[in-house]
């Protein structure tokens, strides 16, 4: 999809991303700007200064760290998303259920958080980096793919995807099956983490040891900077926002396949006579399985 084609990333998302990696100083910054954007776009980096307690170079750090020129830009790009106020940020990309809420609130709030983080997942992916990791998927001599709990289901995909075009891959969710497999892991070969807080250790751990012995290390995660992202070659962020009692839940799922969605799709239009034969071969296979209409 080109830039045309999509939104650009909302302040927001990029905001949400960095705050496990800011310092207390930028974190308040942000949550600042989080809980009334509007206010912070009409006001000078002196008064974001003081009511978060904090100096004019931390407010600068901050608009570095979401790769704006500084404060000036920020309060553009506030502006620009429609000087928007905190409920609309908070409620408007479905974030909170309040024990109050009826179900049809909470479909709703699932329905926005879900379709937001599908959408500012495609704004902000870096589709230099997306093309990487299907070139060397594609021409890996071994795929291993390590994840565990919700994102071991969403590596599990992948692979049952990659073996329907005849591209056999590997997905780890103990770590001690992982390890063993990264210790046969070298060049040529891809090793791939799925995080959705890119923390989780027996995810790091076999990625390292992969990536030490000479493997392609790919990062997913919802936090560009975030262990797992520090130990990649190849880095694709989602943006998600977690729900009340959702951590890590289906938005942030949701985010992961559109991404591991275009990583196959990607592989199999490398070689597309190869893909579609596969394909049409295990169609095939698994027809006599259906009840005919």
């Amino acid at each position: 999809m080109s830039a045309a084609e999509s939104p650009p990333p909302s302040l927001e998302a990029r905001i949400h991303g960095l705050l496990p990696a800011l310092s207390p100083a930028q974190g308040r910054i942000a949550q600042e700007v989080l809980r009334d954007p509007a206010a912070v776009a009409t006001s000078t980096i002196g008064e974001v200064a003081a009511r978060c307690g904090t100096s004019l170079p931390s407010v600068t750090r901050f608009c570095l760290a979401l790769g704006l020129s500084g404060y000036a830009e920020l309060r553009l790009g506030l502006a620009a998303e429609g000087g928007r106020t905190s409920s609309s940020w908070e409620r408007g990309t479905g974030s909170e259920v309040g024990p109050d809420d009826s179900l049809d609130d909470v479909l709703r709030t699932l329905l926005r958080a879900d379709t937001r983080a599908l959408e500012d997942t495609v704004a902000a992916l870096d589709v230099a980096a997306l093309g990487q990791a299907v070139e060397a998927i594609s021409d890996a001599r071994r795929i291993d793919m390590y994840a565990v709990g919700g994102s071991a289901a969403v590596a599990e995909d992948l692979r049952l995807r990659l073996h329907r075009i005849g591209r056999g891959a590997n997905s780890w969710s103990d770590v001690h099956n992982a390890l063993t497999s990264a210790a046969l892991l070298g060049p040529g070969d891809v090793a791939l983490g799925i995080s959705h807080s890119g923390e989780t250790i027996e995810v790091l751990e076999p990625l390292h040891r992969a990536r030490s012995q000479g493997a392609l290390a790919i990062a997913i995660s919802n936090y560009p900077r975030s262990p797992l992202a520090r130990a990649a070659d190849v880095v694709l962020v989602t943006s998600a926002r977690d729900v009340t009692f959702r951590t890590g839940g289906l938005a942030g799922r949701h985010a992961q396949m559109i991404v591991l969605d275009a990583i196959y799709l990607g592989v199999a239009q490398r070689d597309y006579p190869l893909a579609s034969e596969a394909f049409d071969l295990t169609a095939q296979a698994v027809s006599p399985h259906r009840r005919s209409r």
